[in-house]
């Protein structure tokens, strides 16, 4: 199995995980030419945007520690391409959630990380 497949079964766990916490899914795989984002979702009256990764062994960290500055400055911009494209002037608060799944155990961590300009 592929990578970008395993990656898939990863990131539908985590969508489904959200659902279940009472989220909203309103994209998966998002791209844009800024970059992409795992998942968009609504959660009450914040937009999500969510970084899905994943790791089998604890041989290169865990799974949260993955998403650095540069991915966190990647998801912001795709942040701010996906509201401008979609023309939200609601200002809807964001976040920037990250769903860590260590070994098949899932960790949710709200508010990861700020807007990295």
């Amino acid at each position: 199995m592929n990578k970008r497949r395993i990656g898939g079964i990863f990131e539908n766990m985590a969508a489904d995980y959200l659902v279940s916490q009472g989220l909203l899914i309103l994209e998966r795989n998002y791209r844009c030419r800024m970059g992409e984002v795992d998942l968009i979702a609504r959660d009450g009256n914040y937009l999500v945007f969510v970084e899905v990764k994943y790791r089998n062994s604890s041989r290169n960290g865990n799974a949260a520690e993955a998403v650095d500055w540069r991915k966190q400055r990647v998801i912001s911009r795709v942040a701010s391409f996906y509201l401008m494209s979609h023309h939200d002037t609601t200002n809807h608060p964001c976040r920037f959630d990250v769903i860590a799944i260590d070994q098949g155990t899932i960790h949710w961590y709200r508010n990861a990380f700020e807007y990295c300009p």
